[in-house]
């Protein structure tokens, strides 16, 4: 977690889930959080609710951290509106903000947190679209309990850098996904690969020739 390897220590914690007794690090609880922070953030949603939401050692003491309930059952229940809360003009992550406390606190996650923040609300963000091949800026905004110029703003942020798949019709109020291709993009691999396989097959015959 120190070094921002999320899935490695997500599987490592969901491993060690039913025989942690290492208590002299930290409580079950504390270990309870590491585990499902680390696993919204790599797991698919399948994986996680069932390594995570119907654990048996998850349920038993997370009743008592009302806000990793909270946020576990929203992230996994697309309750996209309790992860947002608009306050005034300035967007609050309700069931992130929770946690944030602690993650600024944590010795290993205090250095993380704006870093996890930020990989969350991409993860809801794909969660949200990927159900979708359109939906309006002003039905997204009411899913999450903000204003429509806020998640135009947010989100226009992480389609420029290729982490969500879509664009904004600022005109029509639209936001369209725009998918990979997975098949053209195997296609176009087999092609690269293949060029490169051709480029050392005739420097290798032009070595033999020598």
């Amino acid at each position: 977690m120190s070094i921002r390897n999320f899935s490695e220590a997500s599987t490592m914690l969901l491993d060690t889930l039913a025989t942690f007794t290492c208590t002299e690090l930290y409580d079950y609880k504390t270990f309870v959080l590491y585990t499902t922070i680390c696993a919204a953030i790599t797991l698919n949603r399948p994986d996680f609710k069932q390594k995570v939401i119907m654990a048996p050692e998850v349920l038993e003491v997370i009743h008592e951290m009302p806000h990793l309930a909270d946020y576990a059952n929203s992230f996994y229940n697309c309750q996209y509106d309790k992860f947002f809360s608009a306050l005034g003009n300035v967007p609050l992550l309700k069931a992130l903000a929770a946690l944030e406390a602690d993650l600024k606190s944590d010795r290993y996650l205090f250095a993380h947190y704006k870093f996890y923040v930020r990989e969350m609300r991409i993860t809801i963000y794909n969660q949200l679209l990927q159900s979708y091949q359109s939906l309006t800026i002003e039905s997204m905004a009411k899913s999450f309990g903000v204003s429509e110029d806020w998640i135009d703003s947010d989100l226009s942020k992480f389609i420029s850098l290729g982490r969500v798949n879509a664009v904004i019709d600022k005109v029509g109020g639209v936001i369209e996904t725009n998918r990979p291709d997975a098949k053209n993009a195997q296609y176009q691999s087999v092609i690269k690969q293949g060029d490169v396989l051709l480029n050392r097959i005739q420097k290798l015959s032009r070595v033999i020739n020598v």
